[in-house]
């Protein structure tokens, strides 16, 4: 396993949190577990190639109120990285059930960004009795082929996997291409410090490889379950909160999410990108509370 080194004290001061652990088949998680001990839980889900830091101000915001659970997928953030593992969408859904399940949570609420839409509403739609509130941020959780140049690159044969691993040119290049605001800079080197190493990147690069393609692989057919189970958020109550700078899920995705969910609440931000939360932070995160904590 390859693990990240104790937290240093500039990534404390902006990520002021004591991670817990989770040991799972294929290595151990690291997830925040922030608030009052309830039942009752809000589990915020990121992408790729974030981490829980995607969430810390919402965290904050929320914790004073409401209990956070905030896990690192396997690969990410201070989660362990093995190599040899088989990061698919089946794997990494398996893992954050097992998460919750372990919790014994009885109501849970919902954040979903990027890659943690299809991860948190595939452990969720299942047991949709359990879902509460949602709150939906630049993701998919359906089949599409508007995937850019720039992704499809990174997915490409032998050259992705230098490019990605080798370069760090999938985690740097976010740092300024999904956002419309300059990140600070000690911001900039919390998204980037768990992927230092060829090793640490392999969930960056595996995330890539596994986008589905309508091939019929694992990942394709997880997906394909997940976008039938979709209808069941119409009774939930729904918040669309949407960076429209967005260079990968753009408008095109917003419309499709308020398409398929007609009675949920929309935010569209026209100069926010995909690291939303980043460029419009006090809109998104009053937006995020207000909906998470609504009486």
């Amino acid at each position: 396993m390859v693990t990240v080194a104790p937290l240093p004290d500039w990534l404390r001061a902006v990520y002021p949190f004591e991670p817990k652990r989770f040991a799972t088949a294929g290595g151990t998680l690291s997830y925040l577990d922030e608030g009052p001990r309830s039942d009752e839980a809000v589990v915020m889900v990121h992408g790729n190639p974030t981490w829980s830091f995607f969430y810390r101000d919402v965290v904050q915001a929320v914790r004073p109120q409401m209990r956070c659970i905030v896990p690192d997928h396997l690969g990410c953030g201070l989660s362990d990285k093995p190599q040899a593992w088989n990061y698919t969408l089946p794997n990494h859904i398996a893992n954050l059930t097992a998460l919750l399940k372990s919790l014994q949570l009885k109501r849970i609420h919902l954040v979903v960004h990027d890659w943690g839409g299809p991860i948190g509403l595939g452990a969720l739609l299942p047991q949709a009795e359990k879902l509460g509130r949602v709150v939906i941020l630049n993701t998919a959780a359906f089949a599409d082929t508007v995937v850019p140049w720039r992704i499809r690159l990174c997915r490409a044969p032998v050259i992705g996997e230098l490019l990605v691993r080798g370069l760090n040119g999938f985690a740097w290049p976010a740092t300024w291409m999904s956002v419309t605001k300059p990140l600070a800079t000690d911001v900039k080197r919390g998204f980037l410090f768990p992927y230092d190493t060829w090793a640490n990147r392999v969930a960056t690069h595996r995330f890539v490889v596994d986008i589905p393609s309508g091939r019929g692989t694992a990942s394709d057919q997880a997906l394909a379950a997940i976008e039938s189970n979709l209808p069941r958020l119409r009774d939930r109550p729904v918040e669309i909160i949407w960076g429209g700078a967005d260079f990968c899920f753009n408008r095109h995705y917003f419309d499709r999410w308020a398409g398929l969910l007609p009675q949920a609440g929309q935010c569209y931000l026209d100069s926010a990108g995909h690291y939303l939360i980043e460029d419009e932070g006090p809109a998104v995160i009053q937006r995020i509370a207000g909906h998470l904590l609504k009486a």
